[in-house]
């Protein structure tokens, strides 16, 4: 249930705040909200602006991973609360982004970070999914080599 959940909120999250920014934002136009950096930009490439030009080739990566994962929990696996909630961020971000791609030909970002990063919520939803994902095998593994306990 917690993978559905955070599923589907982040998901409209990263949804609804890419309308807010092509609604309100011409392409590299800046402004701030809530101490917030923004800046929209068009990315049709990968994470880091790799691969400009390649996007369409994640979608059908992402649709594979995607379902992976639901084939997976079909069969009572990544049931951990570490995985649910891993798992349902990355999807999340998986989804979020390959709808951009389908839909504009290029990803929404608009968060800019310091480091001159510009992303937006999928991206961070696939970051935090994996860092979540590693840490749930990791916990899971470190109790005497057992795997970590099953989410009921």
């Amino acid at each position: 249930m917690i993978f559905y959940l955070i599923a589907v909120v982040m998901l409209a999250a990263d949804q609804l705040t890419k309308v807010w920014v092509r609604n309100n934002l011409a392409i590299e136009e800046t402004s701030s909200w809530a101490g917030i950096d923004l800046i929209h930009y068009n990315n049709t490439g990968a994470s880091g602006s790799f691969f400009q030009g390649y996007g369409p080739w994640f979608v059908p990566v992402a649709v594979i991973v995607v379902a992976f994962v639901l084939y997976n929990r079909s069969r009572g696996k990544l049931k951990t609360v570490w995985m649910e909630i891993g798992t349902g961020l990355f999807v999340a971000g998986a989804v979020g982004n390959a709808l951009d791609r389908l839909f504009y030909g290029g990803v929404t970002d608009f968060i800019q970070f310091k480091e001159g990063i510009v992303a937006n919520i999928a991206d961070v939803c696939l970051n935090a999914g994996m860092i979540v994902i590693l840490i749930g095998m990791f916990l899971g593994r470190k109790r005497s080599g057992a795997p970590a306990k099953h989410y009921p």
